[in-house]
């Protein structure tokens, strides 16, 4: 071999090193990029994780807050009842003394009927 041809092949080696280096680099800037963006995608998975379960939570408790929807006529006998009437069958249309519960009145108006 002589020296020309060796130093063409070092010259050809040094430029090839060179783009693999510069291949490895970009690899290394895609790879640091993509982990970035994996940790920032995990972290809002997170909280929209959190999120969804504060929002559910939320919901259950609003589900439990809410009383059964009552008829219109049931309603009108709360209101009577709250005016300080009875409006059950016993009492009904006397005034409640010191607005005294009765539990007769409350069966009418919250009790179960099928």
């Amino acid at each position: 071999m002589d020296k020309r041809t060796l130093y063409d092949s070092f010259t050809k080696l040094e430029l090839d090193t060179d783009a693999t280096l510069r291949q490895i680099t970009a690899l290394k800037t895609g790879v640091e990029e993509l982990v970035e963006e994996n940790a920032i995608l995990r972290i809002e998975n997170q909280h929209l994780r959190d999120r969804l379960s504060d929002i559910e939570k939320q919901k259950q408790v609003d589900e439990e807050v809410i009383e059964p929807e009552m008829t219109k006529s049931r309603m009108n006998l709360e209101k009577l009842y709250e005016d300080g009437f009875h409006v059950c069958n016993v009492f009904y249309g006397s005034r409640r003394v010191d607005d005294e519960p009765c539990a007769f009145c409350l069966d009418v108006i919250y009790g179960e009927r099928k």
